[in-house]
């Protein structure tokens, strides 16, 4: 298909610019002047965030961090653990307590620098007396096929959890600061991750609400928790929040405009439709389809050459069995068959670089999708209806991949009218 290389600068730009150390130079805390230093951390962009840390802080660094499989890197005095990703595993159990265990000692003379980003609220497993991992296990799984946005999975995982909703903070007398990178839509910091060391207002009934609303069928023992005034998760106003602070260094907005003007360069007008999409991939894809084929045809709301970016996070409801693919898969099939016969291509992708459970970041899509296809005797609607996009386009050799990027800001989303 035609602009791949396009598309591929655009990515880029949007990942280089969710580049953490600039950010976390800007707002490095004083190193203590009598007590340690000690770091920890979660999420596909922990180790990278880590090794950052190391090359510009000032002072003597330990700790440990915990990142997916394959997404660890080299580090000089942090401890990189790896854990599974979506779904928990014992691994990651085991993560979560050498995280407590690494700052609960410490005093109030001692510093903590928390380093936070997307993905944590499964390398983080932790469910609390009465339940065990398998349930956890099993709570991430119902949530990740309920179609709910992922800041209501996360008020329901953080009040299942003794780590979740501030409480890693809650652990320690030292003064906590914390490094965000951002993968939820509005960038708020407790919903990162579920919020290990920043809490939020929610409560345990705003977590039943949410299991109501999406109809989560969750087992009766953790129904039972949600409604005992243990999953009470600590407010903001705790006294042991008091002297904490956060900083959220890399968001899908700022990625985006790295983007645009990337795009300025090269002869499209840029825009932003917004950085914090939510909704079910496909549908969102239609509505990416409808604006481009407007401009296409029409001229308006914007003209042509141009290229619309977005961000955030969509959602699949899992409608057949054993289909292969992650929601940026989904939302290009939906949008291939929805653009059939018009100079628009575009690429759909996770700044992660892991769309889904596969090994990709997302795949290329183009006027000729549906057709090429067609060609190789594949069925886009039939496959987007099984939730199948990987294996379509495999087919067309249009599979994007980046492997890990280092960062994770959330879904990227870039479509070219000509």
């Amino acid at each position: 298909m035609q602009n791949k290389v396009l598309l591929e600068k655009l990515f880029a730009a949007a990942v280089s610019a969710a580049d953490p150390v600039i950010e976390m130079a800007k707002n490095l805390p004083q190193p203590p002047a009598s007590g340690r230093t000690v770091v920890i951390g979660a999420g596909k962009a922990s180790a990278q965030m880590a090794a950052a840390l190391e090359r510009i802080w000032p002072g003597a660094l330990s700790g440990v961090v915990v990142t997916r499989y394959g997404f660890g890197c080299p580090t000089q005095s942090i401890e990189v653990l790896e854990a599974s990703h979506p779904v928990p595993d014992v691994a990651g159990l085991r993560a979560a307590q050498r995280l407590a265990a690494a700052i609960s000692d410490l005093s109030e003379d001692d510093l903590v620098i928390a380093l936070v980003s997307g993905g944590g609220s499964a390398l983080l497993p932790a469910p609390p007396i009465g339940l065990t991992l398998e349930d956890e296990i099993e709570l991430n799984k119902i949530l990740l096929s309920s179609g709910a946005p992922i800041s209501a999975m996360n008020v329901v995982r953080k009040h299942l959890s003794t780590i979740k909703g501030g409480r890693l903070a809650a652990l320690t007398k030292a003064r906590v600061v914390t490094f965000l990178v951002s993968d939820i839509p509005g960038d708020n910091p407790a919903y990162i991750a579920s919020g290990p060391t920043v809490p939020d207002a929610s409560t345990r009934q705003d977590a039943l609400n949410v299991v109501a609303r999406y109809r989560l069928d969750l087992p009766g023992a953790m129904i039972d928790h949600l409604r005992s005034p243990l999953a009470e998760a600590p407010k903001p106003q705790a006294p042991e929040f008091a002297r904490n602070e956060h900083f959220v260094i890399a968001s899908s907005g700022k990625s985006l405009e790295a983007a645009a003007e990337v795009a300025r360069t090269h002869g499209y007008d840029p825009y932003i439709l917004s950085d914090s999409i939510e909704g079910e991939a496909r549908d969102v894809a239609l509505v990416h389809a409808a604006i481009a084929r407007e401009i296409a045809t029409k001229g308006r709301p914007f003209s042509k050459p141009a290229v619309l970016l977005s961000g955030g996070e969509t959602t699949v409801s899992l409608r057949g069995q054993g289909g292969r693919g992650g929601r940026n898969g989904e939302f290009a099939l939906a949008l291939g068959l929805a653009i059939e016969g018009y100079d628009i291509s575009a690429l759909a992708a996770d700044t992660d670089g892991t769309d889904g459970s596969e090994s990709n970041a997302g795949a290329f899509v183009d006027g000729t999708t549906a057709q090429r296809l067609r060609d190789v005797d594949l069925d886009g609607r039939s496959l987007l209806d099984r939730n199948d996009s990987f294996p379509a386009f495999l087919a067309l050799d249009d599979i994007f991949h980046t492997g890990p990027t280092g960062t994770n800001v959330n879904d990227f989303r870039a479509i070219l009218i000509i």
